[in-house]
């Protein structure tokens, strides 16, 4: 006789493997979808900060935007190269918060989780504002209606995820697509053009290149790369969520890290050599990104599919939270600096109260705004240059702490990379310092204090649970079950069987009230007791005000006191409603005495839901 024998982990034949939710994670190229649209779309807004900081010196200083550029694509080069050993170290996600928490202390990794929550929020409210503004601009008759738009699209985003991260990198793989491909197809042809096909754009615009030549100093030429570094907002967001890609996870999410980098650093760069082969200058109301489609397409069809392109991924640039965020989320909680309820995953592997908090709070923002993008502008970035600095410090810590093969040239890839994040950090902090960014500044500090104090908290619950600890063994207690009546019904029956099955003693508790109505309605469930004498006592509890909880609470306070090795259980009898809007109806009862008994007592309580079908 043969015996046949499976390989541990294979699935019998005839049944279906077990569903273990990949189907519902990203694969490299739908992650590139979800989770890149931020650095994407930043395209439409880098290189213009360059080109604008650099105007202030005149035309002469618009020769160093490809030198500017070409910086920021090396930097972009060490963060792609920093965040793809980021994934292969801490494939749990959370980028910058788990290197810092590894490696920096428990107050430098909040730091870091409070700098992403802030990027990660304003983000939402920076892409949403743009993408309408972009909207607006085309069709201005909807511009008073701007803040309702962006509402109207935060809605349409927020819903697409909380049917899975999936589903959203679905919906948003053909806009990425597009407007990838419309960008690479501008610069292809406008390298083969020595002129300019068209400035209907910029014709009848005022210029804001200075009227004189000054000298290019250091000094602006570390403003501009600043400003230009918002084009690095977003590389961060796939290390972060490692655990949204399929097995094996930290495979694809360093594809999906390379591809980003590679299509950022060459959409970054092809634009800038077009800037300087057009000679562009910046002018008021028409974007650097719309020049160069009009000088390298002409205005013409592909013009407007770019500008529409451009407009669509800005507003969807905000998935990039979306994706982020709530594995962040996860992870403060796991480690008790969150609520715990951002731990929890529902189906399709979303994590639902992170998104819809990141919604809620985005919301919030852009009605502050209403709905003007350059009111969170100043705002933007500084975030995630926190983030990236404390992550290149925590990984030049974890390369001296490994010691593996070639660690120092890592490091020292690392470290070089942590000064120029850190110097770009105090550059645009100090720069937009009065523009908004000291909000910044304070909320920083306190969010780290509001997650310290959720574990301090959660360290006290701890204690008093006796966490971690051998419990004493489970002994039994004499019960006593208290049922709040008002009438004879089969509630009321239902409500004693089940107490009569709970404890030892079961009480019936009515509360009566000094009105003549209410004394007649006393008497006559008196009467109606009596002459259904269910075997339990009812207790009448007199009242002089209007009140039904806290007479009932009064009541289980008397007893735990008259009786104190005796467990006391209140059992609250209510029905439930074949149809949910018929929850309406209720008069809430329940929920009072519930709410009295669980303030004032240390009784168990129960509610009883009696179907009503």
């Amino acid at each position: 006789m043969s015996v046949l024998t499976a390989e541990p982990g294979a699935t019998p034949a005839g049944e279906e493997p077990p569903d273990t939710g990949e189907r519902h994670r990203l694969t490299a190229v739908t992650g590139l979808a979800a989770l890149s649209l931020d650095a994407m779309a930043s395209v439409a807004y880098g290189p213009e900060s360059i080109v604008l900081v650099l105007a202030g010196a005149g035309a002469h200083g618009l020769g160093f935007t490809l030198p500017v550029t070409l910086a920021i694509a090396a930097l972009l080069a060490v963060l792609v190269a920093s965040y793809r050993q980021v994934i292969a170290a801490f494939p749990d996600g959370g980028g910058s918060y788990a290197v810092a928490r590894t490696h920096l202390g428990a107050r430098t990794s909040l730091v870091a989780a409070a700098s992403l929550v802030l990027d990660y929020v304003l983000n939402v409210a920076v892409a949403v504002t743009a993408g309408v503004a972009a909207l607006t601009s085309a069709f201005p008759s909807l511009y008073d209606d701007r803040l309702w738009l962006c509402l109207v699209v935060l809605a349409l985003i927020t819903g697409v995820n909380l049917r899975g991260i999936v589903e959203s990198a679905k919906a948003f793989i053909v806009p990425t697509v597009v407007f990838v491909g419309a960008v690479f197809a501008l610069v292809v042809v406008g390298l083969f053009r020595s002129a300019p096909v068209s400035t209907v754009t910029a014709a009848g615009h005022a210029s804001v290149v200075a009227d004189h030549v000054s000298t290019v100093g250091a000094l602006l030429v570390l403003k501009a790369f600043a400003s230009g570094c918002a084009a690095l907002t977003g590389v961060e967001a796939i290390a972060n969520a490692v655990p949204s890609f399929r097995v094996p996870r930290v495979r694809r999410a360093q594809r999906a890290e390379v591809a980003l980098g590679a299509v950022l650093g060459l959409m970054l760069i092809g634009l800038s050599v077009l800037i300087g082969r057009f000679h562009l200058q910046p002018v008021e109301g028409v974007t650097v990104l719309a020049q160069l489609a009009d000088a390298s397409l002409g205005h013409d069809w592909a013009f407007y599919v770019i500008q529409f392109a451009t407009m669509l991924l800005l507003a969807l640039s905000a998935n990039t939270s979306f994706g982020g965020l709530p594995v962040l989320l996860k992870l403060l909680a796991r480690d008790n600096y969150a609520p715990h309820v951002f731990a929890l995953k529902a189906d399709r592997q979303v994590h639902r109260h992170g998104v819809l908090a990141l919604a809620l709070v985005s919301a919030a923002l852009l009605v502050f705004s209403g709905g003007d993008t350059n009111t969170l502008v100043p705002l933007f970035a500084i975030g995630v240059f926190v983030g990236f600095t404390i992550a290149q410090v925590g990984m030049v810590r974890h390369w001296r702490l490994e010691r593996g093969r070639g660690w120092r040239g890592k490091a020292l890839l690392n470290g070089f990379g942590a000064l120029l994040t850190g110097v770009a950090t105090v550059v645009v902090t100090a720069s937009k310092f009065t523009d908004g960014a000291w909000l910044v500044v304070i909320a920083l500090p306190v969010l780290v204090t509001a997650f310290e104090t959720v574990r301090r908290a959660y360290d006290r619950i701890g204690e008093r649970l006796g966490l971690g600890r051998i419990p004493e063994a489970p002994h039994r207690d004499r019960s006593l079950v208290i049922v709040p009546v008002s009438s004879l019904s089969r509630l009321t029956s239902e409500a004693l069987t089940a107490a009569s099955s709970l404890g030892d003693e079961v009480r019936a508790v009515t509360v009566s009230y000094p009105d003549p109505e209410d004394r007649a309605h006393l008497h006559a469930l008196e009467r109606a007791w009596a002459e259904w004498d269910p075997g339990v006592e009812l207790v009448r509890l007199a009242c002089a005000r209007r009140s039904l909880g806290r007479p009932i609470a009064a009541y289980v306070r008397e007893v735990a006191a008259a009786e104190p090795g005796t467990r006391v259980t209140v059992l609250i009898p209510e029905t439930e409603p074949e149809r949910l809007w018929q929850r309406l109806l209720q008069n809430q009862r329940g929920a009072v005495v519930a709410h009295a008994v669980r303030r004032e007592t240390d009784a168990v309580i129960c509610r009883l839901r009696f179907r009503l079908l």
